[in-house]
């Protein structure tokens, strides 16, 4: 099952100077269902306004990726197994450090996906961990990743 995935990536300099290393890192990514998203470098790695706060970083994004993929196996799993989801929400954290080779490199991401299902239907906590656990072991983007990836879901009273 191979398929390939693409996007672009587009910065342009403008008038700034280059080699003083004091240009925007702002950029743009399109995807190839149309949609662009302002993109930047992490206000933690390269200050503002040198990077554009309020744009999507990489970290962020890889952040997120593993999150969506997560979220959309359990829901899938879910739907499978007749549970009704009304609402899903992850706080997900991603946190860089030095890999064991000492380079600075994501290291561990944190999801803590909280699930809200209809009044009568309330899963039991370990029928829902067990999804979270299907889902951890389906998600491509975990599959593709060489740190530590961690589910701690919140199960609601």
């Amino acid at each position: 099952m191979a398929h390939e995935y693409q996007a672009s990536i587009h910065w342009e300099r403008g008038s700034a100077p280059f080699t003083d290393r004091r240009y925007s890192r702002g950029h743009s990514w399109t995807f190839d269902g149309g949609l662009t998203v302002p993109a930047s470098s992490s206000p933690a790695v390269v200050a503002v306004p040198l990077s554009v706060e309020k744009a999507v970083d990489p970290e962020e994004a890889l952040v997120a990726s593993l999150s969506s993929c997560h979220m959309l196996f359990f829901l899938d799993f879910a739907a499978r197994e007749g549970l009704v989801v009304d609402d899903y929400l992850d706080a997900a954290v991603g946190v860089m450090g030095r890999n064991a080779a000492g380079r600075i490199a994501m290291v561990r991401v944190t999801l803590r996906p909280r699930v809200r299902c209809p009044g009568a239907q309330q899963p039991s906590r370990e029928q829902l961990m067990a999804l979270h656990h299907r889902a951890h072991e389906a998600c491509y983007i975990a599959n593709s990743v060489n740190f530590d990836v961690q589910v701690e879901a919140i199960v609601a009273p």
